[in-house]
């Protein structure tokens, strides 16, 4: 598999936005334009063919107009709920990945989500850092993959 496992975590990204929220304006946006204080940070691992960590980024902001969304009700702060709608929302975009991969012969799992970030100390070969704009807000994805050894 080469480097550019950027698109489908963009491609997943669009479908699982215009699906929950009718949002069609996903449009990539430069990591520097990203601030990452006050986000809720979600960690998907990988497991298969491929094997580490999907980390999504999401602002305050950006968690509670999905999960006001979501749940058509009117939350304020971040938590529990919250927590678990926008780790749903990981898992959603993540699961979508594996099911592109798979369909290139790349056979991996997702394991349930991980509030926080899992920082290592390991070097990963497939990288990628990516922010995306929406008209509900901003999502940052960063990709840290390695292929398993066979």
């Amino acid at each position: 598999m080469s480097n550019d496992i950027f698109s489908p975590f963009l491609d997943a990204t669009r479908s699982v936005f215009k699906l929950m929220f009718d949002i069609s304006d996903v449009n990539e946006l430069p990591i520097e334009n990203f601030k990452f204080n006050d986000a809720v940070i979600i960690c998907i691992g990988v497991t298969g063919d491929l094997e580490g960590n999907i980390v999504y980024k999401f602002p305050r902001n950006t968690s509670l107009t999905m999960v006001n969304i979501m749940s058509g009700m009117e939350i304020e702060s971040v938590d529990d709920f919250v927590t678990s709608a926008i780790s749903e929302i990981a898992n959603i975009i993540s699961g979508n990945v594996v099911t592109m991969f798979t369909e290139k012969n790349v056979k991996c799992d997702i394991l349930p989500p991980v509030l926080g970030n899992t920082e290592d100390d390991k070097t990963y070969a497939l990288t990628n850092d990516f922010c995306v704009s929406t008209s509900i807000g901003k999502v940052c994805i960063d990709i840290r993959l390695n292929q398993k050894n066979k």
